[in-house]
């Protein structure tokens, strides 16, 4: 599904005239950055047909947006081939995420990136659309690179602080939108934009943008998230007693002597580096709910798997997300502790998403490996 370029062969995105550390420091999170051929001979992964095809999957995240007589309409896939025969011929637009899931060269691109670590990243998604098609314009609450396919499509961005919502529309689309920049990408081109940064996207003609997205939870949503974490790690002894009760006038009173007996027992709520660090390997690597790892029918034997490993090498499963900790690694939200030479081998895998063919491995990684081969994690 390539189209004329061999991403493998590109270590990092092209950000211009700005280095990654420069990018880190003057742009992420603080000020879009347009780049002019970050990726040269770039024209796409897939054809319009392809992303169709995926659309209609019912494991990939899919959605169709038509704007009609002024009014905007939302349908969420997996879509059917009624919904696409039936489809106007201009104002709509076609979203598939996780595109990473599905093609090895959308996580090659990916890949291409690793200037921002992989705890951050989230998704690829790949939106089609004919002259004229867009979404609206809109915020994002995390940051993104779009990343120009085939056709062109032009960007409007504004710093704008409005955030008033168009009513009753199905998409958070903006009422006052204020336009400050506006650029044509074409093949190639690149548009860095920070959390917040209003922005509306147009085709120029038929085209295609790949949008790199990066997680941005809420606080709510983390600390909420944590919480459950402590709840299922921290254990404690004993129950609540009141040998010296004392006789109260108003019975329906919750008095001081047992709020503060709650308050001494909540203080055995505690939390250091390690229960952080596991929070976050396990939190940012759990798959999303949609996602299912397909185990092998008929596991080859450890003997035969590790003789493919020597001639094949190891791969991620597409799906799978992969962290490292501190002598600990972290898999579609399981933790696996290691030893050294393990850890010395695993975080290559988990920095680059595979390890080489003839890699040497203690008999430790030979083990989690085949685990993790069996529940579908990884492939060779």
């Amino acid at each position: 599904m390539v189209r004329g370029l061999n991403i493998n062969k590109i270590e990092t995105i092209s950000l211009g005239d700005v280095t990654p550390k420069i990018f880190l420091r003057d742009y992420w999170q603080k000020q879009p950055l347009l780049v002019r051929n970050a990726l040269p001979g770039f024209n796409g992964l897939l054809t319009r047909e392809e992303l169709m095809a995926l659309a209609c999957d019912e494991d990939a995240q899919s959605r169709l947006v038509i704007q009609k007589n002024g009014k905007w309409h939302l349908t969420h896939g997996p879509l059917s081939d009624h919904d696409l025969a039936k489809l106007p011929k201009k104002q709509w637009t076609l979203l598939v995420q996780d595109v990473n899931h599905f093609l090895a060269p959308a996580r090659d691109l990916l890949s291409k990136f690793r200037f921002i670590p992989h705890a951050r990243l989230d998704d690829l998604m790949v939106s089609y659309a004919p002259k004229g098609g867009g979404i609206g314009p809109h915020f994002d609450s995390y940051d993104v690179f779009l990343l120009q396919g085939m056709g062109s499509r032009r960007w409007q961005i504004s710093a704008q602080l409005d955030d008033e919502f168009i009513a009753d529309a199905p998409l958070r689309i903006l009422k006052n939108f204020q336009p400050g920049q506006e650029w044509v990408l074409n093949p190639g081109d690149m548009l860095y934009l920070p959390p917040k940064y209003a922005h509306n996207g147009t085709a120029v003609d038929d085209c295609m943008t790949y949008s790199i997205g990066f997680r941005a939870p809420s606080q709510q949503e983390l600390i909420t998230q944590f919480l459950v974490h402590l709840q299922d790690t921290i254990l404690t002894d004993g129950w609540y007693s009141d040998p010296g009760l004392q006789w109260q006038s108003h019975p329906s009173k919750i008095s001081a002597a047992m709020q503060s007996q709650v308050k001494s027992i909540l203080k055995k709520i505690s939390w250091g580096h390690d229960d952080i660090e596991d929070f976050l390997g396990i939190y940012l690597s759990e798959p999303k709910s949609h996602v299912f790892f397909a185990q092998p029918a008929k596991p080859s034997s450890l003997r035969v798997f590790l003789k493919r490993i020597k001639e094949n090498g190891v791969q991620l499963d597409l799906k799978s997300r992969m962290l490292s900790g501190n002598d600990k690694f972290f898999i579609n939200g399981e933790i696996v502790e290691v030893g050294a030479d393990a850890y010395k081998t695993l975080i290559e895998l988990a920095d680059n998403y595979e390890l080489p063919p003839a890699c040497e491995m203690d008999k430790e990684t030979e083990e989690i490996l085949y685990q993790w081969y069996v529940s579908g994690y990884i492939f060779v």
